[in-house]
């Protein structure tokens, strides 16, 4: 009796040691793929700034452009910013409904390219309705990757 009671103390205590070292596992699991999740959104966020930011620049600018160096060089901004290869990244790992908020910025911001790869002025409607549509669409995308990381304001 004494041995059958050793052996199943110990069987009890290796299982509730598995069970516990599980749920770590599962808890440091998630705690590294919501981490993984917040770099991507950052990257995502940064590089859709830094594409706004420069060709803003290009096209504000002390520059005299030509209509199709304008156009090029505004273009070139954009897809030298790593917005593309951001929203891809979050593609694979953020949930469908956060993908749908990152590609609504992207496009509204491809939007405000073509605006003012167009040549239109800061102070013209055309750019103010492109600009204002992105700040909405970054906001909105911002407030989805808050709630997907449980850091809501």
């Amino acid at each position: 009796m004494t041995l059958a009671g050793t052996a199943l103390g110990a069987l009890v205590g290796v299982g509730a040691t598995l069970l516990a070292e599980r749920a770590r596992w599962r808890r440091e699991a998630a705690e590294r793929a919501r981490q993984e999740r917040k770099e991507i959104y950052v990257a995502c966020l940064t590089s859709f700034r830094q594409a706004h930011e420069t060709m803003r620049a290009v096209a504000f600018g002390d520059r005299q452009w030509e209509a199709t160096g304008l156009d090029a060089a505004v273009r070139e901004a954009l897809r030298a910013s790593g917005c593309n290869e951001a929203r891809d990244a979050a593609a694979l790992f953020a949930a469908p409904g956060i993908v749908a908020a990152i590609d609504d910025a992207f496009y509204s911001l491809r939007r405000l390219m073509d605006v003012l790869a167009a040549g239109n002025g800061l102070r013209s409607a055309a750019f103010q309705e492109a600009q204002a549509a992105h700040r909405i669409a970054v906001k909105l995308a911002q407030a989805a990757m808050r709630r997907d990381l449980g850091s809501e304001p």
